[in-house]
């Protein structure tokens, strides 16, 4: 289970969530005005995104802004601290990741299996900081991290983060899936519609790693694996729904959705109607 921590500091407040589906991931959600950070330093790894004010950082011998669209990386080890740069304060997202865990991400994103070896750096990047704030709003609000659609995500953006800030050497894309991989996927995934299915299960059946299956089915179908579970959940449940015999709930599950409200608008974003209109 994931479980919610809330500490108080003054007017400002700061939670942590942990993950328990990516055990070594913490979330931090935090909002300061009075509170600062003096010199300190970290054992696991931080990549922290402001999403309203600034806050002034200072490592390495140099100070830096961290404001939106901004993503500051932070190494164990790395002495810094952060204040607030302004009188309305900022709001701060923090993924925090243990060695283990950065060790298998770079892992299935790279050429090496090493740990990856960055110092302190701000990176300038406002749609890849846009993307880890939704991704850090899907993960807290959800206690399945494990979801093909998270998990995904994760590795994808973290293959950006790693090769933009030079910590890693990205792999080759390679080739597309084996006519015999594809069968395989598709006919697991017809069989299985009605369960939750992951990520690691549908690169198992191809016998590749996790990042390596992402980017070969895309480059064979020309969707995520995502995308393609998906609209097949949605077509099915078409058919389900125009025999008639079953109710909107029943169909939801039937097909893989266990929240109807994600069901109803997944269904009327692809359709354009709600499931009941169809």
């Amino acid at each position: 289970m994931s479980r919610t921590r809330q500490l108080p500091v003054g007017q400002d407040f700061v939670h942590y969530r942990h993950l328990a589906d990516m055990p070594g991931l913490v979330l931090g959600a935090a909002q300061f005005s009075t509170f600062s950070f003096d010199r300190h330093f970290h054992l696991d790894y931080h990549i922290g995104l402001v999403t309203e004010g600034v806050q002034r950082q200072r490592f390495g011998g140099k100070t830096v802004w961290v404001g939106p669209g901004c993503i500051s990386l932070m190494p164990p080890g790395e002495i810094h601290d952060g204040v607030s740069d302004g009188e309305r304060g900022y709001t701060l997202r923090t993924f925090r990741l243990s060695r283990d865990l950065l060790c298998d991400v770079s892992a299935a994103v790279s050429e090496t299996s090493r740990e990856p070896r960055f110092a302190g750096a701000l990176l300038e990047d406002a749609e890849l900081a846009a993307q880890f704030v939704r991704l850090f709003d899907a993960m807290r609000a959800s206690d399945a991290t494990d979801s093909l659609a998270v998990q995904s995500e994760w590795l994808r953006l973290m293959n950006l983060l790693l090769t933009r800030s030079r910590a890693i050497v990205p792999r080759e894309a390679g080739g597309a899936l084996a006519p015999w991989q594809w069968q395989s996927v598709r006919d697991y995934c017809f069989a299985h519609l009605s369960e939750k299915i992951t990520l690691d299960e549908l690169a198992a059946l191809c016998a590749l790693g996790r990042f390596q299956f992402l980017r070969q089915f895309k480059q064979t179908i020309g969707m995520t694996p995502h995308a393609w579970l998906l609209r097949l959940r949605l077509e099915h449940a078409c058919a389900l729904l125009a025999r008639g015999s079953q109710t909107v709930a029943e169909v939801a599950q039937g097909v893989g959705f266990y929240d109807q409200s994600h069901f109803n608008r997944a269904f009327r974003q692809a359709f354009g109607v709600a499931p009941s209109k169809y």
